[in-house]
Parts: structure tokens; sequence; C-alpha cells
């Protein structure tokens, strides 16, 4: 029986993938890591390989033939819902495997925040490969740029102004009660790590006009290191938002714990009864705008008028 190396079974599976696949009209870009790549003018069988370049496909109406899965998750983005439910499994969050991803035929790759040469020249070889954000860009700077590569830009700068003016009318609605700092947790099974000014949901918020806690302005779009329960005062707010990745396991048995300590319960947050239980994949991670729309209700919801 002849076997072939991870590396060779790519290769000829490309190989028979791009004589199999109809010749599309072509065009040349350059992508977020400054490589010049060409796309199809119109692809019809797109992979997402990070959260953000599915939710983006699915904000602008595109099915991707395969995705891999969130971040920390064992399954799609929770808060994508049914929309991601059937899409096919390309691997694990920033661990794609090339079988499946060759099995899915794709004439487009989307690898936001990748950055290992090695991996992306195996992607390449499968079909064009665009790397459609660098860690810590403006998501809405990436949405902009996926509809571009998708040929959609109208559709995603509709998307964008639809967003800022939904944000806008939640402020008018929550009036005095949107005035208030804002704390957005993850919880670890080592302790609460906070986000920091540029991430995904600071971002949002900031499209709110609402404040951060002083301690949460530092620079920088991913999160703090694990505080101890001593250290909770820099999560404190006058709304806390915590979650964590998986809806089960050592992190969210931390946080049950951690949420009948005294430390926690003699936050100012905690003892107005304004900390607020939140999927953690979503306000933690890096998003897209069906995830800012997600985020905005949330805080419509937790911030409601009784």
């Amino acid at each position: 029986m002849i076997t072939f190396s991870p590396l060779l079974r790519v290769a000829l599976f490309a190989l028979m993938a791009m004589c199999a696949a109809p010749a599309l009209a072509q065009r040349k870009i350059v992508d977020a890591a400054n490589r010049a790549v060409t796309v199809p003018e119109r692809a019809q069988r797109v992979v997402a390989l990070s959260e953000l370049d599915l939710d983006a496909l699915l904000a602008l109406k595109i099915k991707p033939a395969g995705a891999t899965k969130g971040r920390g998750q064992t399954a799609m983005p929770r808060y994508l819902g049914a929309a991601a439910n059937a899409i096919p499994s390309a691997g694990n969050f920033a661990a794609p495997v090339l079988d499946l991803v060759v099995g899915m035929q794709p004439d487009l790759i989307l690898a936001g925040g990748m950055s290992d040469p090695e991996l992306l020249t195996q992607l390449a070889k499968i079909a064009p490969t665009v790397v459609t954000y660098q860690p810590g860009e403006n998501w809405q700077a990436t949405f902009r740029r996926i509809g571009a590569v998708m040929g959609k830009s109208p559709e995603a700068d509709a998307f964008l102004a639809d967003y800022l003016a939904r944000a806008d009318a939640l402020r008018k609605r929550l009036g005095e009660r949107a005035d208030t700092t804002v704390s957005v947790v993850r919880w670890n099974p080592q302790g609460p790590s906070y986000m920091l000014r540029d991430s995904f949901a600071s971002l949002v918020l900031a499209d709110l006009k609402m404040r951060r806690p002083a301690a949460q302005m530092q620079p920088g779009a991913a999160h703090s290191r694990p505080l101890s329960l001593e250290a909770l005062a820099a999560i404190d707010a006058d709304w806390i938002f915590v979650g964590t990745l998986s809806t089960s396991g050592p992190a969210n048995d931390a946080l049950a714990a951690a949420r009948q300590s005294p430390p926690f319960r003699q936050l100012g947050a905690a003892q107005r009864n304004q900390v607020r239980a939140v999927d953690g994949s979503l306000w933690t991670s890096p998003g897209g705008p069906l995830a800012a729309l997600a985020i905005l209700a949330d805080v419509d919801k937790a911030l409601a008028a009784p």
C-alpha cells in the first residue's frame, strides 16, 4: 500500500481540485499581510478560518463551504446560532485540518489573523488564500476588506451604516443610563482578565460612547493577565459583563466559586446587582458585524429600564 506525506497529499488533492474546478474570472488584491493575491471575481466556495471571517461572510449573506470552530468551543461560534450550525468544520480555531479544507473544494480561503508562513503556503496550494486582518486591526476595516474581496463592498458599507445608526439609537434610548462605566471580563481557570481598550467589545462600547474603567484603558486588543481575587478592584465598574469561552468546564467552575466569595460580593457592581453573565466567546474574542449587533442587544437588555 502506498502512503503519502500530509504535504504531498495536500498537493495531490489541490491538483485534482484545480483540474475539476471551472475557470473563474480573476482579479488581483493586496491582503492585510501586504501579500499580492489573485482571487476569483466572484468566489463560489469560500472557507473561513477565523470567527471574524465567518461572521463577515454570514453578514454579507454568503454561506461558506466550511469554517473553523469557535475559539474555545467544540462547534461554530455560539452567538451565530442556527445560521452557522450546518456549516462543515474545517478544524479547530487556529488549527485548520488541511485534508478537510481540501475536501471542501474551495476557490477562496479567508485566513484572518494567520501569520504562520508555512501554513499560509500550504493553504495557498489549495486555493487563493487571503489574510483578511492582522491581530489588533479594527473590525470595521476588516469587514470592509472582506466585502471588497467578495465583491460586496456596497453591502458591507450599508451594513456598517445600519450598525452605527442602531448604536446611536440605542444610546439615545438609554439616556442617562448610557453614561456609566462598563467592565468587560473573561474568566479563566486562573482568574479574571479584563479586555483592553482596543479589543472588539471595547470598540463596540466606544461606538455607544460608553466609558470603561480607568484600569481597563490600557492600549491593546487583547486582555490583561489573570488577576487574583485580591486584585478584583480592577474589574469593578458601574456594570460588569463577565463570561467564559466555553459553557462548562474549569473556567465556569472557577467563576461560579468566585461569585460566592467575599471579594467578589464586595464589588460595587455586585452590590448593585449589576453583574451580567454573557457569552465570553462573543464579548472577549475578535468579532465581526453580527457579533457587534449581538453586543448591542446584550447592552440593551442589561441596561433597559425596568
